[in-house]
């Protein structure tokens, strides 16, 4: 199979898995959302920090470093297999005694035995971390779909149990540590490899040199990431940062369908041409078009009809966490940019480069949010937008020399999508409040009739002008 056969075969089959777990998750979201409280979801995001800092301690960026090895051996991945385990127990070891103090900074008694408990992942994903790097690698998405919506739907159907049997939290806690579980045991019996019991010290010096910087770069992307969740558990309610995290994972979800799922495909094969440059400009050209194209305007839309849609969805309760998701709405047309600018500097193997990039921004983070938390959770807030830019011109300035595709020339690229999905917003926005706010009760129906409006405007003009986005899928969809 050829590499384009295999790109396409690897985004059709990402994309089916990316969307099917999307949509499992967003319906079990759904009903874990009111059958649960705001406060619930809020004391799992005071874990979040801890959670993702493990998983990132765990990996030590060695599994990225497999991805760019060309014809890495049963050396290299049993060096990483062990390596990735012996950390995981660690870590674990770590986040168990150090719970208690995890509890007393959030004055939460509870999450003591629920980071012990949830914790446990680190040692589940560590087993099968790298028989699912070697199937990525080998683009075969079709497995790893076959085993990842599986465990999500075992692991939503144990929560919502759980939830309408009056378990509360414990109900998430244990819906995330079963579906690690299940994975683990699919990709262990499935992937078609085992580790053999051999450790290369060289090997190991060789990923460790290129993996640590990531890491490091991750534990501060962790960090600030995490930083919100951080100050609103820690100087607001458990119910607010409920808010704010269910408006995060629902602006999320259309970002994590389109631009991960991307990103899962994109990384080996940016690796695979990683020294022709032209070759490379052309790709990253073409699929941050795409992505943008995508994004921008399902991300307007939902900031618009937000209102009805989260009454729609998730019940008036939650209400509270709807200009908090408009505003993260907009935080998120910037995420794939700034996620592919970054991934240049990683398959270019100037994880230097990333790690300085990376110090940069959390410096200027920092400086943000000790100005910006005074004006309380929209201050944090409006700073995460102002931010977005800021990191684009950062990675760009950086991982576009090094592909001859410079900022300016970038945005000359996106602007165009950009632009168009926010002045069809602007209308749609003024139609829908004098029109249909006042004279559509039912939710259901005004998010139909918006959503309509808004994408047979957009996509129209878009395919009139004939903008490049649009020409390119014309060519892959309908060959023509």
């Amino acid at each position: 199979m050829s590499l384009s056969q295999k790109t396409i075969s690897g985004l059709f089959w990402t994309f089916c898995q990316q969307f099917g777990v999307q949509a499992i998750n967003f319906i079990v979201s759904i009903v874990l959302a009111r059958l649960l409280m705001p406060e619930d979801f809020g004391l799992i995001g005071m874990l979040s920090i801890f959670i993702s800092l493990g998983g990132t301690l765990v990996d030590s960026g060695l599994t990225s470093s497999l991805i760019r090895t060309v014809n890495p051996d049963q050396r290299d991945f049993s060096t990483v297999f062990f390596i990735n385990l012996a950390a995981s127990i660690v870590i674990y070891i770590i986040l168990f005694f150090c719970a208690p103090l995890i509890a007393d900074f959030y004055n939460k008694s509870i999450l003591i035995d629920m980071i012990r408990v949830y914790s446990l992942t680190f040692i589940i994903n560590a087993f099968v971390s790298v028989q699912g790097i070697r199937l990525s690698k080998e683009m075969n998405f079709k497995l790893l779909m076959t085993i990842r919506i599986p465990s999500i739907i075992g692991g939503g159907i144990l929560g919502v149990v759980l939830a309408f049997n009056g378990f509360g939290v414990w109900s998430l806690v244990y819906m995330n540590l079963f579906q690690s579980l299940l994975s683990a045991v699919q990709l262990w019996l499935r992937s078609g490899w085992r580790p053999s019991i051999l450790f290369d010290k060289e090997r190991y010096i060789t990923h460790f040199n290129f993996g640590y910087k990531l890491t490091l770069s991750g534990i501060l992307e962790v960090i600030y990431i995490n930083v919100y969740n951080i100050i609103i558990g820690k100087y607001f309610s458990a119910a607010q940062l409920g808010f704010y995290t269910r408006a995060q994972s629902l602006k999320q979800l259309p970002v994590d369908n389109i631009s991960k799922a991307l990103n899962k495909v994109t990384y080996p094969l940016f690796s695979s041409i990683q020294d022709n440059d032209a070759k490379l400009k052309m790709a990253y050209q073409k699929l941050m078009l795409q992505v943008i194209f995508w994004i921008a305007p399902i991300l307007v839309l939902l900031a618009i009809i937000a209102e009805p849609l989260f009454r729609f969805l998730i019940g008036e309760k939650w209400l509270p966490a709807v200009p908090y998701f408009q505003i993260l709405c907009a935080v998120g047309i910037m995420y794939p940019l700034n996620s592919y600018n970054l991934n240049i500097l990683k398959v270019k193997g100037r994880s230097d480069v990333f790690l300085k990039l990376e110090i940069i921004k959390k410096v200027i983070i920092t400086i943000g949010i000790v100005c910006a938390v005074p004006f309380g959770i929209y201050g944090l807030l409006y700073f995460q937008l102002i931010f977005s830019f800021i990191a684009f011109f950062i990675n760009t300035w950086y991982s576009g020399r090094m592909i001859n595709y410079y900022v300016g020339e970038q945005l000359k690229d996106i602007l165009p999508e950009i632009l168009l999905a926010l002045i069809v917003g602007v209308v749609i926005w003024t139609v829908d409040n004098h029109y249909f706010k006042p004279n559509v009760s039912i939710d259901v129906i005004r998010i139909s009739i918006v959503g309509i409006l808004y994408f047979g405007i957009y996509l129209s003009i878009s395919y009139l002008s004939k903008m490049p986005a649009t020409v390119d899928f014309k060519k892959l969809v309908l060959k023509r």
